[in-house]
């Protein structure tokens, strides 16, 4: 894990003011978060983000000594918000294994759980530089190691578990880049299908219809026919 970069200045109540605007060291990484997802790592300028958000590129260093620095603090961000998320919700507590499983496809759902733009991104971002790439393949060792400990807590064997959990993982981190242009409604539909080829086991009415539930309500999506 990366040190937390250092700041220019720690105190809110000091965030410089350009004109009437208020720019927080928040609004840089948001601005920055969007320019990674959209065109990658080297779309990122410090100067561009400035001309975006309309301030000055000096305010930029009240929060950040450098570009580095502001790309170290994407790495970080990409770490405790996917990373986290799936580990989180791999140990979320549950009855059953497709109830567990349920909890983890929440992710793929609710992108202010995992935003799966900025793990391409941060994917893409790691062909380029061993540093990264370096970072990431802890961020998926630590996924599927949750995962696997998921399948193990419900009494699969080790070598099992391990081999459900890089299937489940790696087939959710490619279904969105898959491109299939699937409603909710019919991605919903194949979920008691997948809970049986990734579990061997059949989910229960109560949990599909508790998982199309959240789905529904996290996407707006109120109709269930």
């Amino acid at each position: 894990m990366m040190s937390e970069p250092l700041l220019h200045r720690d105190d809110p109540a000091k965030d410089p003011l350009v004109g009437n605007i208020k720019v927080t060291r928040q609004d840089w990484l948001n601005a920055a978060l969007s320019v990674l997802k959209q065109g990658g790592v080297e779309a990122v300028k410090v100067a561009e983000l400035a001309g975006q958000m309309g301030v000055s590129r000096s305010s930029f260093y009240w929060y950040f000594k450098n570009r580095t620095d502001l790309l170290n603090a994407l790495l970080q961000h990409w770490e405790r918000t996917n990373t986290a998320a799936m580990v989180a919700q791999a140990n979320a507590p549950a009855d059953t294994i497709t109830e567990a499983c349920c909890n983890v496809f929440r992710c793929n759902i609710n992108t202010a759980l995992f935003d799966n733009r900025l793990d391409f991104a941060i994917r893409d971002w790691a062909r380029r530089s061993e540093r990264v790439n370096a970072v990431l393949k802890a961020g998926d060792d630590a996924r599927i190691e949750a995962l696997t400990h998921m399948f193990l807590r419900f009494d699969y064997p080790e070598l099992e578990a391990k081999a459900r959990a890089r299937v489940i993982y790696y087939m959710q981190l490619g279904y969105d880049d898959a491109n299939l242009g699937e409603t909710l409604n019919e991605r919903l539909a194949m979920v008691p299908g997948y809970l049986v080829a990734y579990t061997g086991h059949t989910a229960s009415d109560a949990e599909i219809e508790a998982f199309a539930t959240y789905a529904r309500d996290v996407t707006g999506h109120t109709d269930p026919a």
